[in-house]
């Protein structure tokens, strides 16, 4: 047997069974000269992707810097009647422009110019307004148009995308809380704060608040979401922490409540202040609680935030080995997949498909095609959004929805080996900021793994001889990973997007980070443990809203349900059994929009399927929807905090009927309208058709956070977890792996007792592991002005 398949044969697991030759001198000379090949040698750096000319022109990309400007300035042109003072020179009762972004174009305007020969569509921008110098101050949005900027473009309001009654239109007190609507209420809460000074020093070890930008202040505050229910009315319900980078877990026993509503701070007032579980409704109340010994504190935050630090902790004790470098994910031989950087555009075994970005969504993913054949318009995330537990003001209100906070501007750079494996592709994000433009550099990497499992293998049965078989086939597995990790305030979020081999895709999120926890209530573990020593972990759910637009080879789908029916029957071969239980398929599709949970115990399959095109068995062509890891949807389905504007996080699937005015599934400033939303999700069920129609599924991954003591210093990812795929469901003829040429196919001849191997031509490359050093630092993001 030739040395190099030996080698082969025994690191893959292929030559088993009694008769193998011992592991001796043969294997630790070849061994020996694997390790010690000369650095002089091809290295298996793959260096960069080679390139590829996308098919057509991104229509779907992001404005550009230059995009940006032009609609900056043409929103101030004193022609254009928005009357609008710049942010910087603002107060809450002017308009100004509060962000710029990319509007979506539309997938009817799309399609003619992607699968034929009409002219691409025209790109336009968004952007909300605030306007605070209305009689009834409000958020608006608009959509300007065409671009480049010219004397066609036009501003026009943005209501069409919305279906809760205002358009793109949102009360003053439900638009986003950004710094000059926080500077208002600012001064009410120093005084207020000020003025119990002695108190919280005295029950706060020195602890105090004057103000952010007091020398005096030891303590910070955050208030999270709703700040308010329907746009009547604005509050904010306010935690006081210790300050520094680990605030998220010292919080304090100290809570002040305050209704805010409008511009004008005269009405606005102190509702009240929280501490050691009580409710006081005025400063009187709260001095006479304090001065009569019914406050007081039991538990301390350390003073101390290195424990918050995730930092080597030598304290842990020493493993050994660890000071070894772990095993790397190394694409040897070069890269196997294409880009267009410029389009933004990727193909890899078979796949091809276009990247786009949003400040609100992070990256999207368009016309995802598996050997020429489309299988996705759209896949994108629509909402991260948290909801927590607590008996005390700010965990029993709050409500995240992360593209509130523009979750794609948090998506910054990757660590190089760590976050992404050495040798990726590395690609920035850009967005807008008034009239500049920032990019966060290397914030979306790709890259192919070793999934470290066989796509396929088969051990045929043994024709006699020395081998216990006398064929053997196995194919290797991978996948290209594209890649991005947003840090939204307390939290990094981990998207992965796998294309796989065998035309399967794969939808992960990982989250790790700070908790946002609870000061330490001995009688709320209900709401979860201790976790350090005034610290509570805060039970709450992550969901994780996606859109899928399928288009299985064309706009004509349906949604087929495989149920699996338990049934009695006899059959006339087992005339000794009488009835006996079997299972069998009941086979049915959707017929109208619909909201819907897994079935139990997975007793149902569902697919996407083209019922006018089938394989060559006459089989429906389709994709399987695959549940995976904590598929999941929100616990509370009617709490007054997300009642109505979080509808697309309380199932775990949803079937629709894709139309131009229902893009999104949330709106971006939706969190703050609970009883009145902006955008409900649960109005796009209107029992229209879905069988052989333009289908779009709605899907949710994410974790019921049970806190721990192992999420401190922050989460880990490998129990923080959700999944899904979508597989291929008689889609082809066959499996799609026979086309593949990384395999090893291996026969035994019982006759002459030898083993043949065919590597197909592929063989471990014979280069020199020649590593550039990794980037540790983290890049810059870069401001640029036109």
């Amino acid at each position: 047997m030739h040395l190099r398949f030996l080698y082969l044969a025994y690191t893959a697991g292929l030559v088993v069974g009694s008769a193998l030759p011992p592991l001796g001198y043969e294997r630790r000379v070849f061994l020996e000269a694997l390790s010690k090949r000369q650095a002089s040698g091809e290295s298996c750096y793959s260096g960069d992707a080679p390139q590829v000319k996308a098919p057509k022109s991104n229509v779907w990309a992001p404005i550009s810097a230059q995009d940006n400007l032009d609609v900056w300035t043409l929103l101030h042109d004193p022609a254009t009647g928005l009357n609008l003072t710049k942010p910087d020179d603002a107060t809450v009762t002017d308009n100004y422009v509060y962000w710029i972004d990319t509007l979506h174009t539309n997938k009817s305007a799309v399609l003619p110019y992607i699968d034929g020969d009409s002219p691409a569509p025209a790109k336009y921008a968004r952007a909300i307004i605030f306007e605070g110098g209305k009689a009834n101050p409000d958020s608006q949005e608009y959509m300007i148009g065409p671009l480049p900027v010219s004397e066609s473009t036009t501003v026009q309001k943005l209501d069409y995308i919305y279906n809760g009654g205002r358009g793109g239109s949102v009360p003053f007190n439900a638009r986003s809380v950004d710094g000059i609507k926080s500077s208002v209420v600012t001064p009410l809460i120093t005084s207020a704060m000020s003025n119990i000074s002695d108190i919280t020093a005295a029950l706060f070890d020195g602890g105090v608040y004057f103000g952010p930008t007091d020398d005096r202040t030891t303590l910070t505050m955050t208030s999270g979401t709703p700040v308010s229910l329907d746009g009547s009315q604005g509050f904010r319900n306010i935690l006081f922490r210790l300050p520094g980078s680990g605030s998220y877990l010292s919080p304090i026993d100290f809570y002040l409540l305050v209704d805010c509503p409008g511009t004008d701070p005269s009405h606005h007032s102190i509702k009240g202040y929280v501490t050691n579980s009580k409710f006081y409704p005025d400063e009187a109340s709260l001095r006479a609680a304090f001065e009569s010994g019914e406050i007081s504190e039991t538990y301390f935050q350390p003073e101390d935030e290195s424990w918050t630090d995730v930092d080597y902790k030598p304290e842990l004790g020493v493993r050994a080995l660890e000071d070894q470098f772990s095993p790397q994910s190394i694409e040897l031989g070069g890269k196997r997949y294409k880009v267009d950087p410029e389009a933004q555009y990727v193909e890899y075994m078979g796949w091809g498909f276009y990247l786009s970005y949003s400040r609100t969504l992070g990256i999207m993913f368009y016309d995802v095609k598996f050997k020429g054949e489309r299988i996705l318009y759209e896949l994108s995330l629509q909402e991260a959004m948290a909801q927590y537990a607590g008996n005390q003001p700010k965990a029993s209100n709050t409500v995240y929805h992360d593209t509130y906070y523009s979750f794609g501007t948090d998506m910054a750079t990757l660590v190089e080996g760590y976050d992404c494996p050495f040798g990726s592709t590395f690609w920035n994000v850009s967005f807008h900021e008034q009239n500049l433009t920032t990019v966060n550099q290397d914030a979306i990497c790709i890259f192919e793994k070793d999934t470290g499992v066989p796509l396929s293998r088969h051990r045929y049965g043994s024709s006699g001889g020395n081998y216990p078989f006398s064929k053997l086939g196995v194919v290797k597995d991978s996948a290209l990973v594209i890649r991005a990790i947003a840090t939204v305030g307390n939290y990094d979020y981990m998207l992965s997007f796998n294309y796989n081999l065998d035309g399967s895709l794969e939808v992960e999120v990982r989250a790790s980070g700070f908790l946002q926890s609870s000061f330490y209530y001995p009688d709320q573990k209900k709401f979860g443990p201790r976790i350090a020593p005034a610290t509570q972990g805060s039970l709450h759910d992550h969901i994780v809203s996606f859109k899928a637009d399928f288009d299985i080879i064309d706009t004509a789908n349906s949604f087929e349900v495989s149920d699996l029916v338990v049934v009695n029957q006899s059959q006339p071969w087992f005339p000794e059994l009488g009835e006996f239980e079997q299972f069998e398929m009941n086979i049915s599709y959707l017929e109208t929009e619909k909201r819907f949970n897994w079935a139990p115990n997975a007793k149902a399959m569902y697919a996407i399927v083209n019922q006018n095109k089938t394989n060559v068995w006459g089989e429906k062509r389709g994709y399987r929807v695959v549940p995976g890891k904590s598929n999941l949807h929100l616990s509370v389905l009617n709490s007054p905090w997300s009642l109505k504007n979080s509808e697309m996080a309380k199932y775990h699937l949803a079937v629709t009927r894709q139309h131009d005015t229902e893009p999104y599934g949330n709106s971006v400033q939706n969190v703050n309208l609970p009883l009145a939303p902006q955008q409900d999700f649960s109005k796009f069920f209107d029992d229209e058709s879905i069988l052989q129609e333009d289908l779009v599924l709605w899907f949710n991954l994410g974790m019921h956070h049970f806190t721990r003591a192992e999420d401190i210093p922050v989460t880990l990812y490998t129990e923080a977890v959700s999944n899904i795929m979508f597989a291929p469901q008689n889609f082809f003829d066959r499996a799609q792996d026979g086309d593949l040429l990384n395999r090893r196919w291996i026969k035994y001849n019982a006759t002459t007792d030898e083993l043949t191997f065919d590597a197909y031509g592929v063989e471990l490359p014979n280069c020199a592991i020649d590593i550039p050093e990794p980037v540790y630092g983290i890049s810059p993001t870069v401001n640029e002005e036109l």
